[in-house]
């Protein structure tokens, strides 16, 4: 009876001793971060957090870490004998943070081994690991190793990887080897970062996309989003620091030398699930040609409040109109699209579309036309007028949006999210052939007429009044 009681004693301290885990007590209780258990719920292969500082994105980065490594992720299918890298821009920062991060969501009796670089096994903390084997719930071992950007790509090569954890952002030569490194086993990587070195291959590669890759996922991570910080706190720090820097360090934005052309654009605003929209909301199509560069074409819709949707895209490069036309009809088939009165679909289209060339005897809306799509070239091609039309519709005076992209338009996304003024007040000329046809179609609709108000009834009298008196 006495080992009994003994044991039930040591089962009730066991499982109050697992209750305090850092681990067990991870966005759990009257406080979540809701960004965080995004960013854990995501199953792409390709995940990034950009976060201000203290935003919390190191904290999920660790969680990951020691989740997967365990095979405890409530989210993910588990395996044993995990092997990863936590990756960091010095074996300084790694100590400082990503390896105190680990240890301090990894419970001691999970620790197989240990290797170190520098200082002692019985003072992890303020040495630098090489790796940690811990114990694996399904029975396994599992490693977790530190790598340092400081050694050069050399350093990465050669290991096959489940997953890699990237603690900042790494030199593009990393990035890559550590791509190939989890080639084998189809694992994946994510990333924690703020960014502080402008419009790198990370912009390019994750925040744009520009592969169009169905792994690569991102998502931003700011002060606000933290429950656990103190909002005077915040507040004050807010009012210390300029905008570029509050743009970085606190919302986790990538900035440049010179600013977007739409910073009213927000893609958890303005990018939205498809639905089947009304067959009375259906607009017209919108197109900038091209032959060596991208053909963009949209599909606009409206709603009884004038809102603006779209719809669909199609997007190429390098083929000709008669290849165009017929993709373009098809996806107007395939959303059941509305026909003019002749049969044909109809499109706005850059006025460049009636010049003809050396090369053809046709213009390209001619071409159009008699492939079954009519175009309309009177479109208004003043940049400054278009573009102010367009911010208009992201954030109308009354702050609300107006414009709404449905999720699959990739191609407009990463436009819009690249879309930076350039020299002599003009935006940049690259890779902006959805936001020449998104100008034609938003100029094309009416301005919004500015409504009277309602006299009252002493305005009335005075009204009333004034003209008795001009009588007199």
């Amino acid at each position: 009876m006495h080992d009994i009681k003994t044991r039930l004693a040591e089962i009730e301290n066991e499982i109050s001793r697992r209750k305090k885990l850092k681990l067990n007590c991870y966005n759990k209780g009257d406080k979540i971060h809701k960004k965080q258990l995004e960013f854990h719920k995501c199953t792409k292969r390709n995940r990034w957090v950009f976060g201000g500082n203290r935003s919390g994105k190191t904290e999920c980065g660790a969680v990951e870490t020691v989740w997967l490594a365990r095979g405890i992720h409530p989210y993910r299918q588990n395996r044993k004998n995990i092997s990863c890298w936590v990756v960091s821009l010095s074996n300084q920062v790694q100590r400082d943070v990503a390896q105190q991060k680990i240890l301090s969501y990894l419970d001691p009796t999970w620790i197989a081994d240990v290797s170190m670089l520098s200082g002692k096994k019985t003072s992890l903390e303020y040495g630098v690991i090489d790796y940690i084997t811990i114990k694996n719930v399904f029975g396994g071992i599992s490693k977790i190793g530190f790598k340092s950007c400081e050694a050069g790509r050399e350093k990465f090569q050669g290991t096959s990887l489940d997953f890699v954890w990237f603690d900042e952002e790494p030199p593009k030569d990393i990035y890559d080897e550590c791509k190939m490194r989890v080639l084998d086993k189809k694992g994946e990587i994510f990333g924690t970062m703020t960014p502080l070195k402008g419009l790198t291959f990370i912009y390019d590669e994750i925040y744009l996309n520009k592969h169009g890759s169905d792994e690569v996922w991102c998502t931003f991570m700011e002060w606000a989003d933290n429950p656990y910080l103190d909002k005077n706190e915040v507040d004050e720090m807010t009012s210390t620091l300029s905008q570029d820097s509050l743009d970085s360090r606190r919302y986790g934005r990538f900035s440049s030398s010179v600013g977007l052309v739409y910073p009213e654009f927000d893609p958890s605003v303005h990018v939205i699930d498809p639905f089947d929209i009304p067959p009375e909301w259906q607009d017209i199509m919108s197109i900038d040609p091209g032959l060596n560069n991208p053909l963009s074409c949209h599909w606009y819709a409206v709603d009884y409040d004038g809102n603006v949707y779209v719809v669909d895209e199609h997007y190429d490069k390098g083929k000709d109109i008669y290849w165009h036309a017929d993709k373009i009809k098809q996806k107007c088939q395939r959303l059941n699209w509305h026909t003019d009165s002749f049969g044909k679909y109809v499109s706005l289209i850059d006025s460049a579309a009636n010049q003809r060339t050396l090369a053809s005897s046709k213009s390209v809306a001619e071409l159009f036309c008699e492939n079954g799509i009519t175009v309309n070239t009177k479109v208004n091609k003043d940049v400054f007028s278009g573009i102010n039309r367009v911010k208009g519709y992201l954030m109308s005076a009354e702050g609300k949006p107006r414009l709404f992209i449905f999720r699959h338009c990739v191609n407009m996304i990463r436009e819009i999210k690249s879309y930076w003024w350039g020299e002599n007040d003009m935006p940049k000329k690259i890779d902006d052939h959805s936001m020449d046809e998104l100008r034609y179609y938003v100029c094309s609709r009416p301005e919004a007429t500015k409504q009277s108000k309602q006299k009252t009834t002493i305005q009335k009298d005075k009204d009333s009044l004034l003209r008795r008196l001009r009588c007199k």
